[in-house]
């Protein structure tokens, strides 16, 4: 392959331009030199040593940075390309998480080091991140004012894949006596993360060590790289500049907005400032040369004395306007990182307005609460937990797999992810940030999830998230705000009763209100803090059963009868039915405490979640309810009596009713009902069948064709009802059983489902004895319609005459006065 200098090539180029005679093809053709001026012969030179030189560009191979050397990589290239794009980095946008990482901890040395050594910043003082694009050249520059990396740096630091600056600085801190600080700054794997997006990498570098500038240079897949003094001199004064030259699928990287989202994502609080140039084109008045568009003055004759003046003034022009390309830096990373501050030091305002920065603004405008601390230990991190004020939107609506994870991981500012399942999903309404220097930066989401580190940072997060809401609930009640004092009309103050002023809540009922249901949850998700949850939980109680009225399990037990040993559970639809329901009875009577579970989650609560401290959950709608304050002795030997005594009414029962029910018991708990129909001890309640009933998206049963529970009937011996039933079955069981008294048992069992939350099973059968019930009580001997009625026809009644307004003559509503009204007798 012949290969032409690039002078010689435009050189020839332009010769062509120039001598060919002209000729014509069409309207189209080139002028012969001979024709053309000096002027545009030297335009014509130009464009065609323009033209030459693009095309040179174009085909011309790579060439590496004038005196630069060339140097083998430790470990070949295709292989490490490889471990980056495929094994550490699922996303492209990482590349700049990583650069701006490393010019990071590059200034973390230099301000480390300039601590002691003041004259180590020079000129430089500003220690800072600065970034620019340039979508004319492709190129994305990041500079840093940090440490700088002599040639020697950058042969060692970017010639080999194995050394990476964030984990070898934690390395060295770990085995050093003496803090050294040495490996800060250093690049490593995320350096090469680069070559994700760019063709060609180049990285210039100033160290106060070495007096010339370096550049460093290699491109994306070759096995070597170039080392040499940088051709434009020490433009840095000190740092680093690192030039990406973006790959045709990367242009998105050429974009402001886009440069703002993932420094904002991942940098966002990073300890330097780092800076964007943006480009911005503006329209500007254009500047006039000094003598330019001057008109010429007229020359007066003689003799011409008069002067005329035009009234009209003149009108000003609208100055014209040209396009003028600005540059303007702005600092993005302005959110402050107040977790790695003492907490001591942090106000209240600045709590809440970084919790505005963690939220995003979903969950209200202010946080509820929050932990800031220190794990020490095995697993060293920093941390500060947010509780919203409100429920976010996505759990509002009970789509749980939509609730963003509230909580982003970084090491050491700089941000991991914010997609880690750091809070099990019935804490997902917590927010805030975690930061720890034991997690290596250059490692793919999949495998840091699984890791062992991630897995102690979640339990303790999770402990202290409790702990967080635990502290809630125990805060003394606020002091009431002081209110002016009121006074009558002889000057005394008024002083109100207390029942005049409304009731106080405490701040963490009005929480519990909102994210309640989380709290359940966690009972059954996580069996590990399942007592610490149950203890945050509350409830309403038939002795607690206001507005804002509540009871904690450990409440309900402190105030538990000495002979009750189980916490008694009411599961259900509303407060109301609950309150009014059949079950209650004997409890009311009995002065026994209730609590009412009124949430779809409760039943589920109730399966997972068999007791607390000891006491057993007792579903008061199963059977098995029995009370042990009587005498053991007297409740047997009667039970034995009502059994004996109503044997036939309950063996005529389960022949009527077949499979319509389980079982016909005597009840022990029924108070003023006759009837009702209760659940068996390990089957689903009325209201959990109704909830599954409900379910919208179950599977392999037709709409209107759901298995209906049967339930066990339980007859009061003691009710008129139940003791009249019994006397009306004929003693023989052979004997034929009337009509009216199997109406009657069936309606007693049609009252025991509907008063124990079960639906009628048959529906048609019920109105068919309702029907038969309405014709006996009111006497109708035949159910046949009475004939149409045949209505005469009504003469047409004259029309009303239309009202007609008065003539008002010349009367105006303007002279019209309510004085006026006065001297009228009404």
């Amino acid at each position: 392959m012949v290969r032409f200098h690039k002078l010689a090539l435009g050189a020839a180029f332009v010769a062509v331009l120039t001598v060919v005679p002209s000729f014509n093809a069409g309207n189209v053709g080139f002028a012969a030199a001979a024709d053309m001026t000096d002027a545009e012969k030297a335009a014509e030179e130009a464009a065609a040593s323009a033209a030459a030189e693009e095309m040179i560009a174009e085909s011309s191979p790579y060439a590496p940075p004038e005196g630069s050397s060339a140097f083998a990589y430790e470990a070949e290239v295709h292989k490490m390309l490889d471990i980056v794009i495929n094994s550490l980095y699922t996303n492209k946008d990482i590349f700049l998480r990583e650069l701006i990482s490393n010019a990071s901890d590059a200034l973390d040395k230099i301000r480390f080091l300039s601590v002691t050594k003041p004259e180590l910043l020079g000129d430089t003082k500003d220690l800072e991140v600065k970034i620019e694009y340039d979508p004319d050249a492709k190129t994305l520059t990041l500079r840093d004012t940090g440490i700088g990396m002599t040639k020697d740096d950058l042969i060692a630091n970017l010639g080999t894949v194995a050394r990476s600056g964030t984990t070898n600085f934690i390395k060295s801190l770990s085995e050093s006596q003496t803090n050294d600080v040495n490996m800060i700054g250093m690049f490593g794997v995320g350096f090469y993360s680069s070559f994700l997006v760019a063709d060609r990498v180049s990285v210039a570098s100033k160290n106060n060590d070495d007096d010339t500038q370096y550049i460093w240079e290699s491109l994306n897949g070759e096995a070597s790289f170039h080392v040499g003094p940088d051709p434009r001199g020490n433009t840095l004064g000190r740092g680093t500049e690192i030039t990406l030259h973006l790959k045709e699928d990367a242009d998105e990287y050429l974009s402001p907005y886009k440069l703002k989202e993932l420094i904002r994502h991942y940098s966002e609080f990073v300890t330097h400032p780092v800076s964007l140039r943006e480009i911005k084109t503006i329209q500007v008045p254009k500047q006039k040369d000094e003598f330019e568009d001057e008109e010429p003055k007229e020359e007066k004759e003689e003799g011409d004395d008069i002067e005329i003046s035009d009234d009209e003034p003149e009108e000003e022009k609208e100055p014209e306007m040209e396009e003028v390309t600005t540059y303007e830096y702005t600092q993005i990373n302005t959110d402050p990182a107040i977790w790695a501050r003492d907490k001591d030091s942090i106000t209240d305002e600045e709590y809440q307005e970084f919790w505005s920065v963690v939220s995003k603004g979903d969950g209200g405008g202010n946080a509820e609460d929050w932990s800031h601390f220190n794990a020490e230990g095995n697993i060293n991190f920093k941390s500060i937990l947010y509780v919203p004020s409100e429920v976010p939107q996505a759990l509002q609506q009970g789509q749980l797999e939509q609730m963003t994870n509230g909580l982003r991981l970084y090491v050491r500012k700089v941000l991991i992810s914010d997609d880690f399942d750091l809070m099990p999903r019935y804490l997902s309404f917590v927010k805030g940030v975690v930061d720890s220097d034991d997690l290596p930066l250059n490692v793919n989401r999949e495998t840091l999830q699984e890791s062992k580190i991630i897995k102690i940072i979640k339990k303790k997060l999770v402990r202290k998230a409790i702990e967080m809401i635990r502290k809630m609930s125990q805060k003394e009640m606020p002091e009431d705000d002081a209110e002016e004092a009121e006074v009558d009309a002889d000057g005394n103050v008024i002083v109100k009763e207390d029942e005049d002023k409304p009731k106080r809540v405490h701040p963490y009922l009005t929480w519990y209100k909102k994210f309640g249901l989380s709290l359940k949850m966690g009972c059954i998700d996580d069996s590990a803090n399942k007592d610490k949850l149950q203890k945050l939980l509350r409830f309403k109680s038939s002795k607690a059963d206001g507005e804002d009225e509540y009871v904690s399990l450990q409440e309900y037990v402190d105030r538990m009868a000495d002979w009750q040993k189980e916490i008694y559970m009411f599961p259900g639809e509303s407060i109301k039915t609950l309150k009014e329901s059949s079950f209650m009875d004997a409890f009311l009577d009995k002065d026994v405490e209730v609590i009412y579970l009124t949430d779809a989650i409760d039943e589920y609560f109730l399966g997972n979640v068999r007791e607390f401290n000891g006491h057993k959950f007792r579903d008061i709608t199963k059977e098995g309810v029995k009370f042990s304050d009587e005498d053991e002795n007297m409740a047997k030997r009667r039970a034995k009596v009502y059994t004996e005594t109503f044997k036939p009414l309950t063996k005529f029962l389960k022949k009527l009713y077949g499979s319509d029910v389980s079982r016909v018991s005597i009840s022990k708990r029924l108070g003023r009902a006759p009837a009702i129909v209760s659940s068996s001890e390990w089957g689903n309640s009325a209201n959990m069948d109704r909830i599954m009933r409900a379910q919208a998206f179950a599977h392999g049963v037709a709409p209107g064709e759901n298995a209906l529970p049967t339930g066990v009937l339980e007859i009061n011996p003691r009710h008129p009802f139940v003791v009249k039933l019994l006397e009306s079955i004929p003693e023989n069981e052979d004997d034929e059983v009337p009509r009216e008294v199997k109406d009657t048992a069936w309606i007693l069992l049609d009252m025991a489902t509907m008063s124990g939350g079960f639906p009628i099973r048959d529906q048609k059968k019920y109105a068919s004895r309702m029907t038969r019930v309405l014709k006996s009580n009111l006497g109708v001997e035949s159910l046949a319609l009475a004939d149409e009625i045949e209505p005469p026809e009504e003469e047409d009644e004259p029309e009303e005459p239309a009202f007609e307004m008065p003539d008002m003559g010349d009367f105006d509503m303007g002279d019209f006065k309510m004085e006026d009204m006065e001297d009228l007798d009404m």
